[in-house]
């Protein structure tokens, strides 16, 4: 991509570039994801495909933890130099579902998706779980617990986190090793969906973690003082 054009992008504008990435041999349309400026930057100079995760809100590498790379082989922006076509060759798959194309899910008629999901072992149990939420979002709530716990809203959500917190509690208090891993599993999963909610990653709350640690609890109580 020529210097000219990518000095076009207005990124004081639209500091996200939506991103549409097509397999350079099939023609399919595997994903649309976002980059700024350092994304975009990266993807030329490496050769593969850097994007801004908006939920995770930091810059991520495809397939830097799956291995699923995209290899990028040319790239193109649009005629309003707001939307950037790269031609990639893909490994493995595109979507964390494990399937080849993010577009699966077919609306203009009832279909089952023709791929398969493949199992993506790298990827986090809380990346798949938040995932899954964001699914359900969508999903009848008649035939999905937590489909019915998002259209029932904050209250609903909050309530079960706050059960869930006590029983952790009594467990804790039993010293009833089993029972304090299933209410902690209980906990984390609840916390999960209020987090999916109000559509914050959990690797937001590890980064959060990752800012704490080495503080004392006073210099950590001090640094939110300072906000």
């Amino acid at each position: 991509m020529s210097s000219t054009l990518i000095h076009s992008i207005d990124w004081n504008t639209s500091p996200l570039l939506p991103v549409i990435a097509q397999d350079i041999k099939s023609g399919e349309v595997l994903m649309l994801a976002y980059m700024n400026q350092e994304a975009l930057s990266l993807t030329l100079q490496t050769g593969l495909a850097h994007y801004y995760s908006r939920s995770r809100q930091s810059l991520w590498k495809k397939g830097e933890t799956s291995g699923h790379l995209q290899h990028v082989k040319e790239a193109y922006l649009d005629c309003d130099s707001d939307t950037l076509l790269l031609k990639i060759e893909q490994e493995g798959v595109a979507c964390h579902t494990g399937r080849p194309s993010c577009f699966f899910n077919r609306i203009d008629v009832e279909e089952t998706p023709k791929e398969p999901a493949q199992e993506i072992a790298a990827y986090s149990i809380s990346d798949k779980i938040y995932h899954i939420i964001q699914e359900r979002k969508k999903a009848d709530p008649k035939s999905s617990y937590v489909a019915s716990l998002l259209q029932k809203g904050d209250n609903s959500i909050l309530k079960k986190v706050v059960e869930e917190a006590g029983e952790f509690c009594f467990a804790c208090k039993d010293n009833d090793n089993k029972e304090i891993i299933y209410e902690a599993a209980d906990l984390m999963f609840h916390a999960l969906v209020a987090l999916g909610a109000k559509n914050i990653h959990p690797s937001l709350i590890s980064k959060e973690l990752e800012r704490r640690f080495g503080l004392s609890g006073i210099e950590e109580k001090n640094s939110r003082n300072e906000h």
